[in-house]
């Protein structure tokens, strides 16, 4: 590969270096309410003699600005950010070579409205840039006590299923960060590991530009966690815990609910350390309903097997976490992490089972036999990662960034499913027990280059990605019993991914009119190297990946923009697998090692309006997805069904996506998100070598809504909801799912304490909460599934904060993990 494109810029940078031994000034500027830093500030500096402009700078995301090759005089400084009031900082005399730190200055916000989307109570709960929509996560009281997920589903292009799927405009897959830096990682086993507690603010982008990574069809979703807000030390501490269950399904154990978790920052002079940890248990409840059959035409038998019975789950995970950031000077930043965690997860699923069969012609009744499975599913990690970042500015406000990020997770679990007598539960007809062990290795190396250029920046950079996978499978029945493809049961997959990227884009301002385009190449090779398979399965990419946003403000109250970017939705190694896993009783699940992953075209155009009292925005969007992955069923037996993924050939959705904020008075405030949008599937489809064809469609909306009530200085009641409707598969449909919440908080100690009761999953006994229903059917075959999950939970969090936590924190985060929780 040719690395001259990056040595030139580098060079290049080092010389401008050599130059400007003039003075400088820097600082960081920030919300006077929240410590937030605002980015794309304006700061300006002017001759005190004669009011001149001398140069100028717009801050970063951190809020920092640098001010360089100043020659001695006296200068004052101007500092404008639109919905703020203009602040000026006066008598600056710089000496020769002088280098002035400014620190931390604070703007106060305007009474007038905000150009943003801007909707405040005592902070801002949203706003929108350029290339991505922001949300404050202590909005969402319902969440406390919770994880990054219970806030995250409250997000207007956002919706959580049943299952704890989460998709972003409907598409499941998409790229999780934390702290700007890319989570490789099922989503869920991300989220649910970062407490709800240590998140800041959400970030949603939609249409992602060149230097992100182009991972996930549903775009980006960017989580900032807090830190200390000044100087000195911050410390927040939460603890959880759920009362008795009003409702858990006859199940065998009462569900267990409590969790804590602690943060600690110091920041002084140029060092910033953080260290965290946290534990929580947060079981669930639940029941099944279900009813299946299959047809063989060769004998002519339909074979009906309906069930209902327990389905639960035991969770835990306790992580620990440090961060430390050293700055020496404004020109150089150094920061690294470390992060240890475990997470554990046992699902039990006791079936009772009525199975039956039928002659398909007359529907006489050949057999019938009632028996019990139980199914209990283990899967349980340790994670281990660090990171280590650099940052170097130069004198031609260039900069230069090195990170490093290397990651090992040791995966391992079984399933134990049992078919015993009925109702003689202790007799065991058959029992086939599948151990496994899943390790991760990986790491990522980056290099990213900025410089001013023109009225805009020019960035560009390097990235190489590397992860490896070895899976060892086993698989025991007993009694032995007669089965021809036993074998390919048991064995090895090691899978091993190695991606090359180089990108470009260029980003500016004129006048009303914000811009970024740019460009990414990549050449990724995937090799999947199985036991019982010579052969080794590969694929080669090599890919473009365009993108462009623009921002148009048409005046205080009116913003337009528009965006397009092309995206990949990478496969993961459990839908490459192809050695079969026996789910539960009546199901099997493998991969493909010759999936191939999916492209998806992404284009929005909306508008943003800001008025007295709050926010509205809209955006219409289109995405078109080439190969798209989908997990479907075939039969395997006549009371086994195969859950395979397979590529369709095509899918797209359109979509309009509306979010308003209101505040009427000052003691009520309303959040309001919502997305419909018709979604389309159709093409060929390989199950197992076995050729079929998808043509299904239909509308989907989903809606958040949130509201508050300030009832008195110290007391809050805020109410939520989450409904999304039923869906088209591939096969069949998903019904839709509903979850209410409700929390009362009492604040004491001017607001470091808090105590807050929340009612989640409201029922009430209407059976309409924490219900789906999953309906898949093909030729020869059908099958239901209604899944019930716990109602009316009360819990209690308690939170204490001594120095409020605010702002970003470098915490590190899971780049590879695992695909199986």
């Amino acid at each position: 590969m040719n690395y001259r494109f990056l040595i030139l810029p580098v060079l290049m940078a080092f010389a401008g270096a050599a130059f400007g031994q003039k003075a400088s000034i820097s600082g960081a500027v920030q919300d006077q309410k929240d410590a937030q830093p605002l980015e794309y500030a304006s700061v300006a500096l002017f001759n005190s003699a004669d009011s001149s402009l001398v140069t100028g700078a717009l801050t970063q995301a951190n809020g920092g600005f640098i001010l360089e090759k100043l020659a001695p005089g006296r200068y004052y400084l101007r500092m404008l950010y639109m919905g703020y009031q203009t602040r000026y900082i006066g008598g600056i005399t710089l000496a020769a070579g002088q280098r002035l730190d400014m620190g931390k200055q604070a703007l106060i916000r305007a009474s007038a409205t905000l150009s943003e989307v801007n909707v405040t109570g005592v902070q801002a709960n949203a706003s929108s840039k350029i290339d991505k929509q922001t949300y404050r996560a202590g909005q969402f009281e319902s969440a406390k006590g919770g994880n990054a997920m219970d806030v995250l589903k409250n997000l207007p292009s956002v919706s959580v299923d049943g299952e704890g799927g989460i998709s972003v405009r409907g598409s499941s897959g998409f790229l999780v960060m934390i702290n700007g830096k890319p989570v490789l990682t099922d989503a869920r086993t991300v989220l649910s590991q970062l407490p709800a507690n240590a998140v800041e603010n959400i970030e949603l982008i939609t249409a992602p530009s060149a230097k992100y990574d182009p991972d996930g069809k549903g775009g980006i979703v960017n989580i900032v966690t807090k830190k200390g807000a000044a100087d000195g030390w911050s410390v927040a501490i939460n603890a959880m815990a759920g009362l008795p269950s009003t409702g858990d399904h006859g199940n065998k154990e009462k569900p267990k609910r409590f969790g804590g978790d602690l943060t600690v920052n110091y920041k002084k002079d140029k060092w910033d350390v953080s260290v965290g940890g946290n534990y929580t248990r947060n079981d669930n409840a639940g029941y099944r309903e279900g009813d299946v059959y299959t047809k063989n035409f060769t004998t002519g038998i339909l074979t009906r097997f309906p069930s209902n019975g327990e389905r639960s789950f035991d969770r835990y995970n306790y992580a620990g976490r440090a961060s430390a950031t050293f700055t020496p000077d404004s020109s150089n930043v150094f920061s690294a992490g470390f992060f240890a965690g475990k997470r554990y997860q046992a699902r039990l699923a006791d079936i009772l089972y009525d199975n039956s069969a039928s002659y398909i012609a007359s529907g006489e009744e050949i057999r019938r036999t009632i028996y019990f499975n139980s199914n209990l599913q283990t899967k349980q990690g340790n994670f281990y990662l660090g990171n280590f970042d650099y940052t170097h500015k130069f004198g031609n406000k260039s900069s230069l960034t090195a990170s490093a990020l290397y990651e090992s997770a040791r995966l391992y679990g079984n399933t134990r499913n049992k078919n015993l007598a009925y109702p003689q539960t202790t007799v065991v007809l058959q029992e086939v027990y599948n151990p496994y062990e899943n390790p991760i290795d990986g790491y990522r190396l980056r290099l990213d280059y900025a410089i001013p250029i023109g009225k805009g920046k020019l960035e560009s950079g390097y990235q190489y990605r590397h992860d490896i996978q070895d899976g060892k499978f086993d698989y025991f029945v007993t009694p032995e019993a007669s089965q021809p493809d036993a074998d390919r049961f048991r064995g090895s997959a090691e899978a091993r991914n190695q991606i090359h990227s180089v990108y470009s884009q260029y980003s500016g301002k004129q006048r009303k009119l914000e811009y970024v385009a740019g460009l990414r190449y990549e050449y990724a090779t995937r090799t999947v190297e199985l036991s019982y398979d010579p052969v080794p399965h590969k694929l080669n990419l090599s890919n473009l990946f365009p993108s462009a946003n623009l921002l148009y403000t048409i005046n205080n109250a009116w913003k337009a923009k528009a965006g397009y970017s092309k995206r990949i939705q990478r496969t993961n190694n459990f839908e490459l697998n192809p050695i079969p896993e026996r789910e539960h009783s009546e199901t099997l699940e493998q991969g493909d090692p010759d999936l191939l992953p999916s492209f998806i075209d992404l284009a929005e155009i909306g508008s943003v309006h800001n008025f007295k009292g709050g926010s509205f925005f809209a955006t219409v969007y289109y995405q078109h997805v080439k190969n798209p992955i989908q997990r479907v069923n075939s039969v395997y037996a006549d009371t086994i069904l195969n859950r395979v993924f397979t590529n369709a050939e095509a899918a797209s959705s359109v979509g309009l996506e509306l979010g308003v904020n209101l505040e009427p008075t000052k003691w009520w405030s309303l959040y309001l998100g919502g997305n419909i949008y018709n979604y389309e599937i159709k093409g060929d489809l390989n199950i197992l070598g076995i050729k079929s064809s998808v043509d299904n469609g239909n509308w989907v909306y989903s809606i958040n809504a949130n509201t508050n009530f300030k009832l008195a200085p110290t007391w809050n009641l805020q109410a939520n909801v989450n409904y999304l409707s039923a869906r088209p598969t591939a096969q069949g449909e998903d019904s839709r799912f509903l979850v209410p919440n409700m929390s009362l908080k009492k604040s004491f100690m001017e607001g470091r304490l808090s105590a807050t009761l929340q009612w989640q999953n409201i029922d009430l006994g209407m059976q309409q909460t924490q219900r789906q229903r999953i309906t898949t059917s093909g030729r020869d075959f059908y099958t239901t599934t209604n899944y019930i999950y716990e109602t009316d939970v009360l819990l209690i969090n308690i939170s204490y904060n001594l120095n409020r936590l605010t702002g970003k924190s470098k915490l590190p985060s899971s780049e590879f993990g695992d695909k199986e929780f």
